[in-house]
Formats: C-alpha cells, sequence, structure tokens
C-alpha cells in the first residue's frame, strides 16, 4: 500500500555496536546533518539514518526479525542508498537465535544430553510453539547483541552467556558427529553484523546494490596491546574463530560481491604500535578521516540515484488525477474477499438502457471504497467491445471537497479522457534565462516565455468560475462526448464523508436524467438520509424497466453491501498469517471462528491478524481473548502497541497523524514525535530515530502510503482508525487546539531543535531556502506543507498567523508555482475568524483572478505582475508593503529579474470583488437596485427573487420570505439610509433595517379613505422613526410610524417625484411632478409652504445643504434656489437658472468640493453650490451618451457609465480628461457609492466592486497630457525629463517617484538634451531655443532666429550645437549664447566627439568632422567603393579618437579622427543588414543592435566579431541597448498570443531585458499600456514612456538603488494625512516672455 515514489533517502547503518562507537557519534554529529541538507536542498527530499544500536541501553536494542525488518523498509521505501556498513576489526560477539526448528532443537537437546552437558537452561530459554511455521523453539529472552546477566521469572540469575555456550558446544557436537554442515552451524554462530550484512547483500539483485550500498573495512593491525594480548590467552579460542568468521566475511562474502554485483566496498588498514595497540587516538583518527569519505561517497550516490524523488506533473488538475488514480490502485490490491455484489454492479453497467445512476449503500467498514476500486479496474475487462472511459474520484480524500472543485477535476479527467485538445505544458523555465551555444559568427539565442493553456481546458480552470458555469460544461461534455462505444462510468465515493451541505450540491450538478452512454456509481452510507433523499428527488423514475426488481428505488438503482463471507474471510486471514509465519491451533481456530461470525468484515479480519500473531500455541485464550468489534480492535492494537514502544511514543504519534490534514510524510512524522516533549511526563524519556521507525513498521499494514499534493505521505487506511485515536487521546478540544499549534509550529519553523527548515523564512538572510526546495533541474514546489500549516492555524485558532501566511508573497509565489491558483483564491475569499485585512486580501484575490491565464501559462511571473500592480496603491493599503517588501527581498543578491522602480499611472483599477447572483434560471435581468448607506446592496430580479450582498468580502445570499409556506416574490427595492422597502407581487409591503436584527417589518398598504393603493414604490425617506412613501404617479405620500404600525397620507397638489427631510425631521418638502415643492410639519402633518420654479418643470431632486438653503433640480437640468431661512414666511427666490437640453437622469453631491454634479444624456454639469454658479461641463464623447455619473468620495474624479459602453469611465474634474476605465463584466446597469467603495450592478445581476481609494490614487497619479515622445536621463540617475510634444517639458525626481517642476515654452517642444554636468537643459520649441538652469527653474536664455532643426550638448557641458538643414548650423556658448562659429554644411544624424573637439556627421554619403572651434570641415570618411554610403556611425566615449563606421555594403570601418586613418575590420553576410533607424552602439563599440526585423533582433558583438541573432516570440515595438554594451531591452507583442488567448493581461506588450554576454534573459514583465518610447540609463534602469503621457521605470538589480529610499519613501512621510491631488503637480517654471537673445 504504497505511492510510487518515495521523498527520503532511508540509510540503514550496519555495525558491530560495542566496535563503532566512536565512529557512529562522528557520523551522526558532523556527516549526516549535512547529508540531510543536501538532499532537501539538492534533490527536495530527506535524509534518515537507522542506526539500531542507537540506544545506549542494549535492552533497547531490536531483536534479529526486527532488524531484517529495517532493513527491507530502506531497501524498498529509501529513493537512493539504503545500506552503509563500517565493518572493524571486532567481528562481535553472536547472540542465541530467536527461533530454532523443533526438529534441530531436539536434536542439539540430544547430542548435549549424550555428551554429559545439562540442557536446563537451555530448555528455560526456548519455549515450543507450534504457531510458527514451521513449529520451532522460540527465544523468550530479550534478545541482545552484548552479553547481559538477566534475571529470570523465578528471581535467579541467568547469564546469557552460559547458555550460548551450552547451544554452541552442541552444535559443535553434531558437526563433529557429522550431523549438521559447517555452514549451517556458522550461521548459529554468526554476530548480528554479519547477519545484517548477509540479508541485506546477499540474496539482493544487481540493482539494488549498484549506487545503493557502500562498505568501509577498517583492518586494524597489532589492535591490542602487549597487556590485552596476554590476558587474551585465555579466550584464544573464541578469538580465532571470531577471526575466522570475520575474515570471511570481508574477504569472502563481500569480495565476491565486489566482483560479481559491483559493491562498493572501501578498505583501511590501521598499523599500530604493538606495545599500545589500537588508541584512543588513532581510532578518532581514523573517524574523521571517515566523515570526509562517507560525505564524499554519500553525496555523489545520492546526486547520482534515477530516483530522486521528484514527483512532478504540470498543472493541479493534471497531478490530482495521477494522484486519484494511484488512490484506486491501492484500494483495489485491498479487495481479497470476493463479493457477490461485485457482479450486481457488473450487470448494471452493462445494461445500455439505464439512464438512472447506480447508488453502493453500506453500513461503517462494509469495503464500499474497496469495492468500487476494485470494480474501476474491472470495467474495461466487463466490456471488452468497447474503450470505456472509467472515472473513479474519492471526494473524502480530495485536497478541496468543494462541489466546483469537484466538477472542475471531473470536467478536466472527461476532456483528457477522450482526447479532447488538452493544455500544453508549462514550458517556461524555471531558470531565468536559456543558454544557446553560438558558433564562431553567428548565434541565436531564442527566448521563450510561456505557452497558453487550450481555451477548452482554460475555461474550467478559471480560479473564479461559478458552480452553474462548471455545471453547464459537465452537462456539455457528458452529453456530447459519450458513446455506446466508447461509454463513460463514472464512481464517486465518499459522499457521505465530505458533510451535508457540499454532498447534496454535487448531487444536484449532476446530469439527469444521465445521458446514453453514462453510467454514475455513487457510495452513501444509508444513515446518512439527506444524501438518499437528495438523490431521490434528483432522479425521479427515469427508467422505465429495470431487469432486477430488488435494486431498484425511486429514480435510481441500489446495491447494499452485507457482511462479507466468513468463510473467505477466514481465508484470508489464514493467508496473511501464513505470509508472517505463524497460524494458530485448531482450538484457536473455533474461537476466530467465531469471533468472525459476529463480525465479518474484511478490516476486522486484517485486525485479527496483528492479534492472533502474538498468540502462541500454549497461549491460555477465551472468547474473550479477541475483541468482538472493529473499534474495540483497534483499541487493543493500540494497547499492544503502546506495551511494545511506550505509551507516549504511541499517542503522540498516531495523534499527529490523525489530526494532519492530509497525511504525514515520514520524515515529518519522526520529526513532530522525535522532538514533542509534552506527550511523555518522565524527562529521562527519550524518543529515537530508531523507536519511530520500529513503530512505523507496525503501523504499516494500516497505513496508506499515497501522493497527495506531490508529496508521498502515510494516513489511515480507514477513517475509524481516526475516530479511535480522537477518543482515546483526543478527548477535549483544548488538547486538540494543543497538538495543532504544535504542528503548526512545526511547520511554520519556529521549534529550534527541529532539523526541518522553517517554511516561510526570511529570504534576507537565505534567499533560496523555504519550502520551495532548489533542485539542480527544477524547482520543487512542497505546497502541501503550506497547506498543512494553513489547516493547522486555523484548528488552533491562532488567526493572526493564518492571516500572515495570507498575507505572504512566498505562501501566494509556492500555491502559484504548484498549479493551486484556484485553492489560493478560494483560500483569500474566505472570511474566517478574524476579518484582519479583509480589504487587502480581496484586491490580492482580485488580482490573482484577472491575472489567472497568465499565471497559468508563466507561474515564475507571479513576482513581476503582484509588484507592478501593487506599486501605486501601496498608499491606500499600507499592510501590502510587507507583501512588497517580500517581492524585493526575493531579488536581493540575484542578477535576474527586472524590478519596478517608479510605476506608471494605472489606466485601469482592479475590481476587489467580483460576484454572480447564482440564480440556475437561464438569462435574468436587474429589475431594481438599492444600497444602503452602510454598504449593503439589494438587487430585485425579474423571476421575482431578491439577492443581497454586504460589504465585508461576503457572497450573495439569496433573500427569502415565506408566509403561508410559500415564498413570496419580489417586484421592487429602495434604500434610505439602513433601511430597506422591498415590495412583492403580491402587493405587500416589507421593511427592514439592515443594521438590527434580521427580521422584517410589513408595511400596511390599504387604509381609510384610500381603498386601494398602488404597488409601484417611487421612493422612502427614512426619519426620526417615521418612513415616508410616495408612488410612482400618485399625489400623495404615506407616512408610516414604526413604533404605532400606522399608516398616515399627507396629499399634495400634483403626483410626488421627490421627497426629502430636513436635518432635524421637522420639515418635509414634497417635490412634485408640475413643478412645486410643498413643506408639510412632520409633527402636525400640516402644509406650511408652496413654491415652484417658473417653467413648471417636474422637480426630480431636492438638496438641503443646510437649514437656510432649499435647491430644486429639475428633469431638464434647471437649478432653483430658495432662501428658507424663517419657516413663518414663504420661501425666497434666490436663483433660477434654466438648463435646456435632454432630460436629467440623476443628480449628485460632494460636500468637500461644494460640488453639485447633474447628469444628462449628452452633458455633465457641475454647480458651485457656495454661489451656484456653473463650474464646469463636460461633453459625452462623440455618438455616446451618458446614462449615469457619480462623484467619487473626494470629489475630485467622477464617474460616468455611457451607453453601450462595458466599461466605467473616470473623469478628472480638474483637467477635464478621463484618466480611468474600470472594466466591467458585463453590460453596467448602475453605479452605487458606498462609504468607501464603488458598486457597479450589470443587468445581468453580476456585483462588481472598485475600492474607492485606488480610483482616487489611480485618477491622480502624473502623468503628462499626450503620449511621451522623448525622455532624457540626467547623468547622476536621479533626475530624468520627459515631454508630449506639449509646450512643457517635465523635470521628474526618481527617488520621490513624481514630477517635481514642469518648463513651459511658447509653442510644442521638439527637442530636449540635458548637459553632462546636468546643469543645464536645452530646449528646442517652436524654432527657438530655450536654456534653463536644472536646480532653480531659471530660463537664462531664450534664442530666436536659429532655423534649428535639432540641438547638441558637448560633452564639457560648455558649448550647445544647433543643427540646420535651412541655414547655418552654430557653436554657441551655453552661459550666454554668443555664437562660436558657424558650419555651412548640414550634418544628419550628427554627434560630437567625446573630447569636445569635432562635430561628426553624415552629409552627401560622406562622414564629416567639423571643428567646434572654426566650423570648417577637417576630416572626411569616404567609400571609395559607390554607392556604399555611410548608413550609420558611433562615436566611443572611452576612445575620444575612433569612429565605428558602418556602410551600405555592410562593411565595418574604424575611422581615427585625428590622423584620418581607416581600418576595414570586416563585412556582414548579405542576409544580414543595418536599419539607420534601429542602429544604437555602446559607448565602448563592444557592441551594435543593428536591427529589428522578423521577430529578431540582430546584435554586432564586435569584441568577438560575430553576428547574433536574438530570436523574439511576436513583433518587436521598441527596443534598446544599453549604452556599456552589457544589456539589451526589448518590447515585443508576441503573436502566439494575440491568436490564442483574449485575455487583458495576454493582450500586453512585454518588455524584455536580456544580458549581451550569453543571451540569458534576465526577466520580463507586462506592461500595463501600450510604449512611445524606451531609453535604457547605463546604471541599470529601464524607462518606458507611454501612450496616456505616463512614465514607468523598472530595475535590472538592485545594485542602482535601495528602493527602500527610493519611490517607496514618499509613502512614509505623512503616514497618517491624504495627499491632495494638486501636490502631485508639479511646480511650473515659465519661460522669458521674450527672446533676449536673436541669432542674424
Amino acid at each position: 500500500m504504497a505511492c510510487s515514489y518515495s521523498s527520503c533517502v532511508k540509510l540503514y547503518l550496519c555495525s558491530n555496536p560495542a566496535d563503532s562507537i566512536v565512529e557512529r557519534k562522528a557520523l551522526k554529529e558532523r556527516v549526516f546533518p549535512k547529508l540531510r541538507e543536501h538532499c532537501r536542498h539538492k534533490a527536495g527530499v530527506d535524509f534518515r539514518v537507522i542506526d539500531p544500536y542507537e540506544s545506549s541501553d542494549p535492552i533497547c536494542w531490536p531483536d534479529e526479525n526486527s532488524r531484517k525488518q529495517l532493513i527491507k523498509e530502506c531497501r524498498e521505501s529509501s529513493t537512493g542508498p539504503f545500506l552503509m556498513a563500517l565493518v572493524g576489526h571486532q567481528y562481535g560477539t553472536s547472540s542465541l537465535p530467536v527461533q530454532v526448528e523443533v526438529t534441530e532443537f531436539q536434536h542439539l537437546l540430544q547430542e548435549s544430553q549424550q555428551a554429559g552437558i545439562s540442557t536446563k537452561e537451555l530448555e528455560r530459554v526456548y519455549q515450543r510453539d507450534e504457531n510458527t511455521i514451521p513449529p520451532s523453539y522460540c527465544l523468550t529472552l530479550p534478545h541482545t547483541c552484548s552479553p547481559q546477566v538477566k534475571e529470570g521469572e523465578d528471581g535467579k540469575v541467568e547469564n546469557e552467556e552460559d547458555v550460548k555456550k551450552v547451544f554452541q558446544t552442541a552444535v559443535s557436537l553434531r558437526v563433529l558427529h557429522g550431523r549438521l554442515t559447517p555452514e549451517k552451524a556458522q550461521s548459529y554462530n554468526r554476530s548480528a553484523l554479519d547477519i545484517d550484512l548477509r540479508f541485506a547483500l546477499e540474496d539482493c539483485s544487481h540493482h539494488d546494490i549498484i549506487g545503493r550500498c557502500v562498505v568501509y573495512i577498517n583492518k586494524v593491525v597489532n589492535a591490542k596491546s602487549e597487556r590485552q594480548t596476554r590476558q587474551a590467552v585465555a579466550s584464544e579460542l573464541t578469538t580465532t574463530q571470531e577471526t575466522e568468521l570475520l575474515s570471511e566475511l570481508c574477504d569472502v562474502f563481500l569480495h565476491a560481491l565486489i566482483t560479481s554485483r559491483q559493491l562498493l566496498v572501501y578498505t583501511t588498514t590501521t598499523e599500530c604500535d604493538h606495545r599500545y595497540g589500537y588508541t584512543t587516538a588513532r581510532r578518532r583518527g581514523y573517524a574523521e578521516s571517515l566523515c570526509l569519505q562517507v560525505y564524499s561517497d554519500l553525496v555523489k550516490l545520492i546526486d547520482s540515484s534515477e530516483n530522486s524523488g521528484v514527483y512532478h506533473l504540470s498543472g493541479a488538475l493534471a497531478r490530482e488525477q495521477a494522484e486519484q488514480e494511484e488512490i484506486c490502485d491501492i484500494l483495489s490490491t485491498l479487495y481479497d474477499v470476493e463479493r457477490q455484489e461485485e457482479d450486481k454492479i457488473r450487470s448494471y453497467v452493462e445494461q445500455n438502457d439505464l439512464q438512472c445512476p447506480l447508488v453502493v449503500t453500506g453500513g461503517p467498514c462494509s469495503g464500499k471504497t474497496v469495492l468500487l476500486a476494485h470494480c474501476a479496474r474491472k470495467i474495461k475487462s466487463w466490456i471488452p467491445h468497447s474503450d470505456t472511459v472509467v472515472i473513479i474520484y474519492f471526494s473524502n480524500l480530495s485536497i478541496n471537497p468543494s462541489p466546483t472543485h469537484l466538477l472542475v477535476n471531473l470536467c478536466y479527467q472527461i476532456t483528457r479522457n477522450y482526447n479532447y485538445p488538452s493544455s500544453p505544458q508549462d514550458s517556461m523555465s524555471s531558470n531565468p534565462g536559456e543558454h544557446i551555444s553560438s558558433c564562431s559568427s553567428t548565434a541565436n539565442w531564442k527566448l521563450k516565455l510561456r505557452s497558453v493553456p487550450h481555451p477548452e481546458l482554460g475555461a474550467i480552470t478559471n480560479p473564479d468560475i461559478s458552480l452553474s458555469e462548471v455545471r453547464e460544461h459537465l452537462f456539455s461534455l457528458i452529453s456530447t462526448l459519450p458513446s455506446t462505444k466508447q461509454p463513460l462510468v463514472l464512481i464517486l465515493d465518499g459522499m457521505d464523508q465530505i458533510g451535508k451541505t457540499l454532498s447534496v450540491q454535487i448531487i444536484n450538478s449532476l446530469p439527469s436524467p444521465l445521458p446514453p452512454g453514462v453510467k454514475l456509481i455513487l457510495s452513501v452510507m444509508p444513515s446518512q438520509t439527506h444524501i438518499v433523499q437528495a438523490i431521490k428527488l434528483h432522479y425521479p423514475e427515469c427508467t422505465p424497466c429495470v431487469t432486477d426488481d430488488s435494486m431498484k428505488e425511486s429514480g435510481y438503482m441500489c446495491v447494499t453491501l452485507g457482511p462479507a463471507d466468513r468463510k473467505q474471510c477466514v481465508k484470508m486471514l489464514m493467508s496473511l498469517l501464513s505470509s508472517s509465519g505463524r497460524r494458530v491451533t485448531s482450538g484457536q481456530q473455533a474461537l476466530v471462528n467465531k469471533a468472525l461470525s459476529c463480525c465479518c468484515l474484511t478490516l476486522y479480519a486484517r485486525l485479527l491478524h496483528t492479534h492472533l500473531s502474538l498468540w502462541r500455541s500454549d497461549s491460555d485464550v477465551t472468547e474473550t481473548s479477541l475483541p468482538n468489534a472493529v473499534h474495540s480492535s483497534i483499541a487493543a492494537l493500540l494497547d499492544h502497541l503502546e506495551q511494545k514502544h511506550t505509551s507516549c511514543l504511541v499517542a503522540c504519534a498516531v495523534s499527529y497523524l490523525t489530526l494532519s490534514r492530509s497525511g504525514l510524510t515520514e520524515a515529518e512524522l519522526a520529526d513532530l514525535t522525535l522532538y514533542e516533549q509534552g506527550w511523555c511526563p518522565s524527562s529521562d524519556v527519550k524518543v529515537l530515530q530508531v523507536d519511530v521507525e520500529r513503530l512505523m513498521l507496525d503501523l504499516k499494514s494500516y497505513l496508506i502510503r499515497r501522493t497527495f499534493a506531490g508529496s508521498p505521505v502515510m494516513f489511515w487506511v480507514s477513517r475509524h482508525f481516526g475516530l479511535v485515536v480522537a477518543k482515546r487521546y483526543l478527548g477535549t478540544p483544548e488538547v486538540r487546539r494543543k497538538i495543532h499549534s504544535e504542528m503548526a509550529d512545526y511547520f511554520w519553523g519556529k521549534w529550534a531543535c527541529v532539523s526541518a527548515k522553517p517554511l516561510l523564512e526570511k529570504w534576507k538572510s537565505e534567499p533560496n531556502e523555504d519550502i520551495v526546495l532548489k533542485s539542480s533541474l527544477e524547482e520543487l514546489v512542497n505546497s502541501r506543507k503550506v497547506m498543512e500549516l494553513l489547516h493547522h492555524l486555523q484548528e488552533s485558532g491562532r488567526w493572526e498567523m493564518k492571516n500572515e501566511l495570507l498575507m505572504s508573497f512566498k505562501y501566494h509565489q509556492v500555491m502559484v508555482r504548484a498549479g493551486l491558483l484556484g485553492d489560493l483564491v478560494a483560500m483569500l475569499r474566505r472570511q474566517e475568524g478574524s476579518p484582519t485585512f479583509s480589504r487587502e486580501r480581496a484586491l490580492l484575490m482580485s488580482i490573482l483572478k484577472s491575472s489567472a491565464c497568465l499565471l497559468r501559462s508563466s507561474p515564475l511571473g507571479l513576482a513581476a505582475l503582484m509588484e507592478s500592480t501593487l506599486l501605486p496603491y501601496l498608499q491606500v493599503f499600507p499592510a501590502l508593503r510587507g507583501y512588497d517588501s517580500e517581492i524585493r527581498q526575493g531579488r536581493q543578491g540575484t542578477d535576474y529579474g527586472l524590478g519596478v522602480l517608479l510605476s506608471p499611472a494605472p489606466s485601469a483599477v482592479a475590481s476587489i470583488q467580483s460576484l454572480q447572483c447564482d440564480t440556475r434560471t437561464g438569462d435574468v435581468s436587474v429589475t431594481e437596485v438599492a444600497g444602503t448607506e452602510c454598504g449593503m446592496v439589494t438587487v430585485v430580479l425579474d423571476d421575482g427573487s431578491a439577492w443581497v450582498w454586504e460589504d465585508s468580502g461576503c457572497d450573495i445570499v439569496k433573500l427569502s420570505v415565506t408566509c403561508e409556506q410559500r415564498e413570496l416574490k419580489f417586484m421592487g427595492v429602495k434604500s434610505s439610509g439602513q433601511f430597506l422597502l422591498l415590495s412583492t407581487q403580491c402587493d405587500r409591503l416589507f421593511m427592514w433595517n439592515v443594521t438590527g436584527p434580521e427580521m422584517f417589518l410589513e408595511v400596511p398598504l390599504k387604509t381609510e379613505p384610500c381603498k386601494q393603493m398602488p404597488s409601484k414604490i417611487k421612493g422612502f425617506v427614512e426619519c426620526q422613526k417615521k418612513l415616508y412613501i410616495w408612488w410612482r404617479g400618485e399625489s400623495f405620500v404615506g407616512v408610516f410610524c414604526a413604533s404605532s404600525h400606522t399608516l398616515t397620507h399627507l396629499h399634495c397638489q400634483s403626483s410626488v417625484t421627490c421627497l426629502v427631510c430636513s436635518s432635524s425631521g421637522s420639515y418635509m418638502h414634497c417635490g412634485q411632478d408640475d413643478g412645486t415643492v410643498s413643506v408639510f410639519d412632520t409633527d402636525s402633518f400640516s402644509l406650511l409652504h408652496t413654491c415652484s420654479n417658473s417653467n413648471h418643470s417636474a422637480i426630480v431632486s431636492i438638496l438641503r445643504k443646510d437649514k437656510q438653503v432649499m435647491t430644486c433640480i429639475d428633469r431638464t437640468g434647471g437649478i432653483t434656489v430658495w432662501d428658507m431661512t424663517t419657516n413663518t414666511q414663504s420661501p425666497r427666490l434666490v436663483k433660477d437658472a434654466f438648463c435646456e437640453g435632454e432630460f436629467l437622469l440623476n443628480t449628485d453631491y460632494s460636500d468637500e468640493i461644494n460640488a453639485l454634479l447633474v447628469c444628462q444624456k449628452k452633458q455633465v454639469t457641475m454647480w458651485d453650490t457656495c454661489d451656484w454658479e456653473l463650474r464646469d461641463q463636460f461633453l459625452a464623447p462623440q455618438g455616446r451618451s451618458f446614462m449615469q455619473a457619480l462623484l467619487s468620495q473626494d470629489g475630485h474624479l467622477f464617474l460616468a457609465l455611457l451607453e453601450t459602453c462595458p466599461r466605467v469611465l473616470v473623469w478628472s474634474i480638474s483637467t477635464g480628461r478621463c484618466v480611468l476605465s474600470l472594466n466591467a463584466n458585463m453590460q453596467p446597469l448602475t453605479l452605487l457609492k458606498m462609504a468607501s467603495d464603488i458598486t457597479c450592478v450589470s443587468q445581468g445581476g453580476c456585483f462588481q466592486v472598485w475600492d474607492a481609494e485606488m480610483i482616487y490614487a489611480a485618477g491622480v497619479a502624473p502623468k503628462m497630457g499626450y503620449g511621451i515622445t522623448e525622455v532624457v536621463v540626467e547623468q547622476s540617475g536621479l533626475w530624468f525629463y520627459t515631454t508630449d510634444g506639449s509646450d512643457a517639458v517635465w523635470r521628474w525626481s526618481l527617488e520621490m517617484g513624481l514630477p517635481h517642476s514642469s518648463f513651459l515654452h511658447d509653442g510644442p517642444v521638439k527637442k530636449l538634451r540635458v548637459s553632462l554636468d546636468n546643469v543645464h537643459l536645452v530646449v528646442l520649441s517652436a524654432g527657438e531655443i530655450y536654456v534653463w538652469r536644472t536646480e532653480m527653474g531659471q530660463n537664462i536664455l531664450r534664442i530666436s532666429g536659429s532655423r534649428a532643426t535639432d540641438i547638441l550638448i558637448t560633452p564639457n557641458s560648455n558649448f550647445g550645437v544647433s543643427l540646420s538643414k535651412q541655414g547655418l548650423s552654430k557653436v554657441w556658448k551655453l552661459a550666454h549664447g554668443g555664437v562660436v562659429c558657424s558650419i555651412h554644411q548640414y550634418l544628419s544624424d550628427a554627434q560630437v566627439s567625446s573630447e569636445s573637439t569635432f562635430l561628426i556627421g553624415c552629409h552627401c554619403g560622406d562622414l564629416l568632422a567639423a571643428s567646434l572651434w572654426s566650423g570648417l570641415i577637417s576630416k572626411r570618411f569616404s567609400c571609395v567603393e559607390n554607392p556604399n554610403h555611410v548608413v550609420a556611425f558611433q562615436t566611443l566615449t572611452e576612445h575620444p579618437d575612433f569612429v565605428v563606421v558602418m556602410v551600405a555594403s555592410g562593411a565595418v570601418y574604424t575611422w581615427k579622427v585625428s590622423d584620418d586613418t581607416v581600418c576595414r575590420h570586416f563585412q556582414l553576410p548579405e542576409t544580414f543588414y543595418c536599419q539607420p533607424q534601429d542602429f544604437q552602439m555602446s559607448f565602448n563599440g563592444s557592441c551594435a543592435l543593428l536591427s529589428t526585423d522578423n521577430e529578431s533582433i540582430t546584435l554586432l558583438d564586435l569584441s568577438q566579431v560575430r553576428l547574433c541573432s536574438l530570436k523574439v516570440e511576436g513583433s518587436v515595438l521598441k527596443a534598446c541597448l544599453d549604452k556599456t554594451g552589457s544589456y539589451a531591452s526589448y518590447i515585443s507583442h508576441p503573436s502566439t498570443m494575440e491568436e490564442s488567448c483574449a485575455c487583458y493581461q495576454h493582450a500586453k506588450p512585454i518588455l524584455t531585458v536580456v544580458q549581451l554576454s550569453d543571451g540569458t534573459r534576465v526577466g520580463s514583465m507586462f506592461l500595463p499600456k501600450n510604449p512611445s518610447t524606451l531609453v535604457m540609463w547605463e546604471q541599470q534602469c529601464v524607462f518606458v514612456g507611454f501612450e496616456d503621457g505616463s512614465m514607468g521605470v523598472y530595475t535590472i538589480s538592485d545594485v542602482m538603488m535601495s528602493r527602500e529610499s527610493s519611490v517607496r519613501r514618499r509613502e512614509h512621510l505623512n503616514p497618517g494625512m491624504k495627499e491632495c491631488p494638486f501636490d502631485k503637480v508639479p511646480l511650473q517654471w515659465l519661460p522669458l516672455a521674450t527672446p533676449n537673445f536673436t541669432w542674424p
């Protein structure tokens, strides 16, 4: 019952305990800990050493049979070497054999008696046992490998050495008389070392010895000193015999294995001084050299092992499918007793006309799971003429028991089994890049970014998929794929063990009736009536005829498992006893038969095997000697184990195993058991590794070794073991919480003494060590450990640590890399325990869901994705700074990965929650929406259902009101404050205070004098415990008093359209359809005043900003302001503003900025409510119409819905520009503004929520008005400049991540340059040249008349050069603008030499060098081969006299300008050419970028004279070469993404940085929008300008600067203050009003 691979190197240490104390201690202290670390971090496996003599007390040493079992276990389960032997100069003492056959033992007694030797002591220590096979005499003394003095039962002292001498004498006599062979006699005299080695190696296969065993022999010459030699004369015979046996072991047995099976044996000869012998110092010296040799040898053996313990299937679903099939294989091996119910299951499967399921029922331990596992493996043979697809799913053994996960798994298995197009495996290497060797001339570097899952599987692996969606997908697959030639059999086991609600949901999600070619088998206990009832309801009479009426129930067939056949159980039990070398007597057999008659269960029979194995033939047994049931048998087993292994060890081990979430690995169980002392009240009790191994051997028959989440774990073969353990050892919740807490500490890694590494230790101390174990080939992701940790934190109630884990990037990384993105999203969605960081978790969940497609194909891109997405919002969510810090710390000390230094202003904001009403009725639409001030949103659908969502991360729940055993259907909902008013289709009204108890208060509708009340509610207002309700088209208001439950009517002149109460609640203002406003006293209900607007347009909204003013807004958007200072006089008209246009849609008011928003179809109008002046108007985009507009919570932005637009658009009120778009999943219907959220409800009942502060942060993020056209970085790297082609140049602080100042000009900016000393900024704008002092923002020069088309600054920062196509190019001084000289020829693509002496540029195909002092052409490069004109060149900073020149033919030259000499270096192949617009070269001339064409980038490595083609997946949008020649960056848009995936992440361009030395990809990152510029700064920074005017800066490594002191520093300046958006507006520096210098 084991999984297919192991996760542990388990090494049995074979030695003579008396001759290896020093060596074993040295190995334990120096070597074994290092080997365990090596195994964990190199191969991803554990390392255990089983030393049978670890205890200092020989009484605790295992006997011969136990040692053989340990050796066998190591051989079978070790993933690598399993045996290491230490053979010294001492052979070791032999021990009495544990068992001697009856005939042989009687012959030995007879020989001794005939020789006159007393056999009394021999007969005392051996007792005859007929229950052994064959019958034997068994040793009753404790078995040791050391001579000990023992006390007998009668108090007499027994010396084992004396008994041994008698036995050996008898053996010698039989050899002497020729009745026993010498070989057989030797077997009685062998030491424990010899016995163990022969058992481990003698009958071993060649495969098990080579590379898995190592022996170290230490031959010692003159081991005994002269004194020891004299004392040993008396025992010379014994010594000689031991020497012969040792020689035979080493020189014969082991030597033969060296030649025949390549056994690895090291022999060391130590020659000692005969006077002193083998001294302690010499032994220690040998031990030290042995440690070095052992470590070296075992590392080689482990590394070269074929089975490295790697279990890796790409994708969680593929891995779980393999694990489910493995469980089926394991459980099917337990089918030892044939059941007649198997024939009934076969009959059901073979019938083609059945469309109902088969339900297998049976009591506890009846064997339902084993039977179904066996049938699953037999079904294909039952239907030989068809290609049957069998899918079995063990629900209670799943990693996630939720209905959605189960159905997704079924969809995946059906898709794969029917050879549907499957998902390609994740191909992105865990290495930062791929190294491709290059030839002498050309190197091809292929960067493989990722592959995208097939859309068919991508749909079901969406982490946000709903139960209804996956149900529809399952129905589609089951309805179309199975056929009579390829039928489908679904087997769902354990439905009764996953919870009442979950099991019913799963049953209701299965198709009914079953499609043709589909069979469904379910297992359930008959006591679970709710599941049986759910099956009956879901499967009514759907099959007209059934062949076996006894199997027929209502709509389904049933097979009930009864007791197994007793004779077969007896047969199985006898077979188990025989395999273990035991049997029972006939009298004992009668007791067994009687016990099985009372409880004939296969599990009970297996448990009896353990009890019967302990019976001897002379045991005094009765009917009460055997337990009578499964639970009592398990309890008896635990009693026996406690007697054998101590109660504390047993209680500790089985409790940890029971409380684990999914089982434990051997190493974990050993760690937990070895280092937990709370179970043992006595402090002197010490549990050793060999004790744990012996206990696990005794439990082996009752444990399943299976794979769970990629790890081999052990768990109970039946859940009833856990029930008995829980009752016996875990009786109170306090005990369970304590153990869960201990296990949480272990998996968290807080036990200093435990050798296991912490799961979530800080990256800063050990950047490469965590639960993501490093392998030389790949990263092994052990997600099960963190899932165990999360389980124990939850069960122990340690919510703070659980929240810390859920908020950990490393935890997210482990889950994503393990393919468990859906599980991670589900964990973040659940609100369990403390609600701490609920909004932060919601944001992380939203990002992960929206990027699911990307993360499935590129899980290693999680860090870049989360960093770039979260950085703009760290000030909004300060709790996520730790998450961001983990990402950055993970990159420290490495040379790979792109980091985000400055995040571009977001163009969209991720929603923090997205929910859908699970209606099951198909297409529905929302009829009405209402939201309360406490954040609750309620929608009413056209099917009469109402759904409620609270602003607390909860799911949408259905609202149900039952009256007279009938569920009411709703028609509408309105809200006011914290109250909801729901109207039903049967003309009833219910009021609900959402902050109070969850109970409804019915509002009476029919009262006198009105005989009939309309059913359509227009609205209501709650004030002072009264509800003011008005109806559509009615001229009265109903006033409902909650305390008296009475309804009163107030009548108005015309239809009531709106209503508002004063802040004190004393007055009520009713707006009406004829433009009239009536004011009532709410105490006396008397009419006080009436006023109306002049155009008699209907009042749609009334605003009471304060007590003195009332503002009315009519349906055309007109504003009427009334003075309400005195209540005794009529209101006085203050302002009456008409607005002609479309009817008003909605209004919104912001008290923060004193603004009123009025939304109409074609415009949004903003009013200043202080003086009631028109502030601004915003027109709808051309061809579009507004549906709704709302002010943001702070009032600086407004959000709007447009017709037929699936987005929510956000405008900046200050600039009038649309700055953001919020992507909605469906066409939006309405927006609701809550306290901290913006909620969008779609027509189909989809809720989408955005955090208001995130919208604010994104909306006010700095960006220029248009796309960035140029980026210039100062030499210091602390500041950079951008222009968007307008009249402004922004100066950005890289340290603060904000624009500091804006340099304004009188025309659009064409060019800008910064001097190398960072003092001057030179700008070309509208034909004029502006010179600015950068620090002071002072425009010192404004030069007109230049006619320049380009400008340059000399490297010495003293001169400027203006290049003109129409006139003279001029060299002038930056300080005052004076012209130094003029250059008559126009030099295109001009550059200034590094020594500031020449201006070098192209003219008529030649390359000219003009003197900057005289303006004359001093030098000329002209290619004699016509028409080989110059296409590209570059001056070299490190070589001032040289220029690299490339001509049209592909020839590459160097031109030494100082002496005008030319050297031709090489010719480019014809297939390679240079694109002048793409050409770039490093300052030192080592590397050049030639072209970006045909989805590749061509690079010229001048240092090694080779061409390199950098292959790119997709088209290259931008490319840039680092000026140092170390890196190249490019932005691409992969064409494969466009064809196979439509998700918004894959539609984005990708920034990639490549290391030029070997083509290694340093990192890549999805950019949030389209780029317009790309610049690389030499200090490992990449600057990207975007088309929307925002800037992004990315770091190649953290060498440049620590980001705690850069962009993130601004977030800590005023942590408690909210930043005003105008604080981010750069300072404006105005230019000189007129030019102060004019060139002629």
